[in-house]
């Protein structure tokens, strides 16, 4: 998409003459509850509704002003608020923005959105003020996608990943990049088009080391996306074992609560349990599950059914065995349940007797990390954190000012398709291919990292993108 398209696309989706309401804040009681608004007729909706303590007509921007919400048709007082109003450009969306800071109530907030909807506002779409932040040029379509990412952040390592994101190190890196690929294709058009003229040579060993450069920094921020996906998205990690061997014990422990009930009877746990566990800033969600094995209880059945549906969608498994029984058919059938999946052994119970031998499960799963505890004394649950973070994260990804972490899918396909194209430009110039093919592809490689920011991107892609956030944001 050139960018007479892209500007014909932003009038479009901003729909420059409206102006957009949202309530901003969470549904439910609380302190303060705020009403958004953004357009060209912000402060005047407002200046309908709004009664100042002071004795002025003006607003003035950047400070807060005190006084009531009034109903225009009644001259009722619906709240005392603080209201923010924020003049353009210097505001999230670049446009005139206006808060009004109300008691947290819904229905005062209810009412409060209805007068100013009732003045020439519209309601706003989901995500629709930063979409016009992004459309306005204030971010890029990167620093958008980190707004969702900050807002649903669970451990404080999604949320530095989020922060970076969001401080514009991914767009910066990407700019470089495509400013030192316009240079080239910049030179290599030159000789294309203009062959008889003296223009500067090109440099074909020195511009194949320069994109085998390019290429590497690629498989660099590529090589990041599966630790850095497991950082801002979690895992699901399916608590898996036969009756009574200790699973609810465990979460229990692993939550620092008493979640799930413990008793000595097989069969206690029936349902799924789930709860959210910070292992090293990975958001995991704990899944107990009932024990798998044969029984005609049907409430039982159904838990076993539900724990094999688990087992499938689940990405990772902690199978739990109890050291102080030797191993059965129930245990071997489990073992078949969960082959293949990512997951660390768990022998609990090792106070007791040991009626397992560890070398024999050694030697069946050889891929998987194997940790011995006791769930009834807390012992060896360290370890067990460690075993479950080394087999997620493999190398060093915390982020830092100089370190880009890619944690989003569209990111991922962007630069993959940059260096494939780029590698089809190397391979041409060690063949001898005409600058046309050479040309086409680091072209191609510069619409990838373009779609990636959002130079280049699609309606499609923006509102598949902005429809992800919540309304008011």
């Amino acid at each position: 998409m050139n960018r007479t398209s892209f500007s014909r696309l932003r009038r479009v989706l901003t729909q420059e003459e409206e102006t957009i309401a949202a309530i901003s804040t969470p549904f439910g009681e609380s302190g303060i509850g705020i009403v958004r608004i953004s357009g060209p007729l912000a402060e005047t909706t407002v200046q309908r509704i709004f009664k100042p303590k002071k004795d002025h007509s003006y607003l003035i921007s950047h400070h807060f002003n005190y006084g009531e919400i009034i109903d225009p048709q009644k001259g009722t007082p619906i709240d005392e608020v603080l209201l923010v109003l924020m003049k353009s450009p210097k505001t999230y969306t670049r446009e005139d923005i206006v808060e009004i800071h109300c008691h947290g109530g819904y229905l005062i907030l209810q009412k409060v959105l209805e007068l100013v909807l009732k003045q020439g506002a519209r309601m706003a779409q989901p995500g629709e003020f930063t979409k016009r932040a992004f459309l306005n040029g204030r971010i890029d379509l990167t620093q958008a996608e980190a707004v969702i990412d900050l807002i649903r952040a669970k451990t404080m390592a999604s949320l530095e990943i989020a922060h970076q994101q969001l401080r514009g190190l991914l767009f910066r890196e990407m700019t470089s990049l495509k400013e030192r690929l316009i240079e080239h294709l910049a030179l290599i058009e030159a000789h294309i088009d203009f062959p008889e003229e003296e223009i500067e040579p090109i440099a074909f060993e020195e511009l194949k080391k320069e994109l085998e450069a390019m290429i590497h920094q690629m498989v660099e921020w590529i090589s990041s996306y599966e630790e850095g996906k497991v950082f801002r998205e979690g895992i699901s990690c399916a608590i898996i074992g036969k009756t009574n061997v200790g699973k609810s014990s465990l979460l229990n422990i692993l939550l620092r609560e008493e979640r799930a009930i413990v008793t000595p009877v097989p069969g206690t746990t029936r349902d799924i349990i789930e709860e959210v566990l910070n292992i090293e800033g990975i958001p995991v969600r704990l899944m107990d599950t009932a024990g798998l094995r044969r029984t005609i209880d049907s409430v039982e059945l159904e838990g076993v059914k539900r724990t094999k549906e688990r087992v499938t969608d689940a990405d990772f498994i902690i199978l739990v065995l109890d050291g102080s029984r030797a191993l059965d058919e129930d245990d071997r059938e489990i073992f078949e349940e969960i082959e293949g999946k990512k997951k660390v052994i768990t022998l609990n119970k090792v106070d007791l007797p040991l009626k397992i031998s560890v070398d024999d499960l050694k030697s069946r799963f050889q891929e998987d990390p194997i940790v011995s505890i006791s769930a009834l004394k807390n012992e060896g649950i360290d370890d067990l954190k460690k075993a479950i973070y080394a087999s997620l994260i493999h190398r060093q990804v915390r982020s830092s000012p100089e370190h880009v972490i890619v944690a989003n899918i569209r990111h991922k396909a962007a630069l993959s398709q940059g260096r494939d194209n780029l590698s089809n430009a190397v391979k041409g110039l060690e063949e001898g291919i005409s600058l046309e093919f050479i040309a086409f592809e680091i072209r191609s490689a510069l619409e990838a990292l373009g779609e990636m920011v959002g130079e280049t991107a699609t309606e499609e892609v923006l509102n598949r993108i902005f429809e992800q956030f919540c309304i008011g944001k």
